[in-house]
């Protein structure tokens, strides 16, 4: 099974990570997506982190990248269910004030397309 898939929600594209640690070892395949869906002219993305129970700072390092490809094209980035421990290292690093965050992918969609 791929670590990251992506798939087409109207506008939004959604990513799923499917490794339950997003660390080192995958996050620079994380980082290539993200730039992959910018540049075909994706500047709507939601990640669901349902699988993903932990996160370093180089999974951080690629959710940041996303978020600024995303407002550098006038577009939106938000995540969802994300898990207790990851969302304790986004607050720890306060970036759950910078990041749009929601409890399941369907709101985040409805979000991203307002």
């Amino acid at each position: 099974m791929e670590n990251f898939t992506s798939e087409h929600k109207g506008k939004v594209a959604v990513v799923r990570s499917n490794v339950e640690k997003l660390d080192s070892t995958n996050a620079p395949e994380l980082k290539s997506l993200f730039i992959h869906l910018n540049k075909a002219s994706n500047n709507k993305l939601v990640l669901d982190l349902s699988s993903t129970k932990y996160c370093d700072s180089s999974g951080l390092s690629a959710i940041l990248i996303a978020n600024r490809l995303c407002k550098d094209t006038n577009g939106s980035f938000s995540m969802s269910n994300v898990q207790t421990n990851v969302l304790k290292l986004i607050q720890i690093a306060q970036l759950d004030k910078v990041l749009h965050i929601y409890n399941d992918v369907e709101t985040a969609i409805a979000k991203n397309k307002e």
